[in-house]
């Protein structure tokens, strides 16, 4: 059956080889990036619609989701792939006040998400099975890394590259959480996912030392290809919510994993932080 699926971040990288790979299958994408020209080619290239949106300013993405609703014209949105995301060199903020790891990371597809949730609900009241999808793009160091205080979720008391984007990922696992506990009930899954080790431009604007792996000679070992990557992305879109994968959960590439950061299976810190995040973000 065929989709209609929004993929963000989908200029370069996993995002791009997997919308390449979803319109071979016979969906509709949606693909949406920074980069204007970048955007525009892989949409080209797919017969895809595309919109572009800075996350780093919660006002592009609050456009981008009208320009989304225009754009289905009440038809629903089967998928969301909140798959943007990067690691980021020296703390600093964005115009909205937010560390900007944090935001582009946690903060914009959670706005993004919750904007769409008229669209998510319309495709699971029509869709075979009655259900949408929503899938999160998170990263293994979410365990490496990752530690949550919600009395510092811009870090300004320690911040190094690596722990914001440890955070950010760990975030992404309580909004899956989170969506499930909320949405579950409403015909909305939600999952999310390490894509692996993927062979693209990750962490080109860093100083962190994962610089090292993915950014020169080194990234030959250990690393997959980026339609690898893309391909573990397009199994959770293309696949059956309950059927191919688990809603709540949470994967390594496309398998269960049950190496997670412990705080990921904190209730008490999966409210708390949506309600610090819907309050950044302004949603009641």
């Amino acid at each position: 059956m065929s989709k209609v699926c929004l993929i963000t971040g989908a200029s370069d990288g996993i995002g791009a080889a997997s919308a390449r790979q979803l319109s071979t299958l016979g969906h509709r994408v949606l693909v949406t990036g920074r980069s204007k020209e970048k955007t525009e080619a892989i949409a080209r290239e797919i017969g895809a619609k595309a919109f572009v949106a800075d996350f780093s300013r919660l006002d592009d993405v609050r456009r981008l989701a009208e320009e989304v609703r225009v754009e289905l014209d009440g038809a629903g949105l089967d998928v969301l792939a909140n798959n943007a995301g990067g690691l980021f060199g020296d703390r600093a903020k964005t115009v909205d006040g937010n560390e900007k790891t944090f935001q582009i990371n946690h903060l914009a597809p959670f706005l993004l998400t919750h904007l769409l949730l008229d669209e998510l609900r319309a495709s699971a009241s029509i869709a075979s099975g009655g259900r949408a999808s929503v899938i999160n793009t998170s990263s293994i160091a979410n365990r490496l890394f990752g530690h949550i205080d919600l009395d510092d979720l811009d870090n300004d008391k320690k911040f190094s590259p690596n722990k914001a984007y440890g955070d950010a990922k760990l975030a992404n696992i309580l909004f899956t959480r989170g969506l499930h506990a909320r949405f579950h009930d409403q015909g909305i899954s939600t999952v999310a996912f390490h894509p692996g080790n993927v062979a693209t431009n990750f962490a080109s604007d860093t100083t962190s030392s994962m610089r090292f792996l993915y950014q020169t000679p080194l990234k030959r070992l250990g690393l997959i290809s980026g339609e690898k990557g893309g391909a573990n992305l397009t199994f959770f879109v293309d696949g059956t919510p309950d059927v191919t994968w688990r809603a709540g959960a949470y994967y390594d590439q496309q398998k269960l994993s049950t190496k997670v950061n412990p705080q990921a299976l904190d209730d008490a810190l999966v409210d708390g932080l949506w309600e610090r995040s819907a309050a950044l973000v302004g949603i009641n």
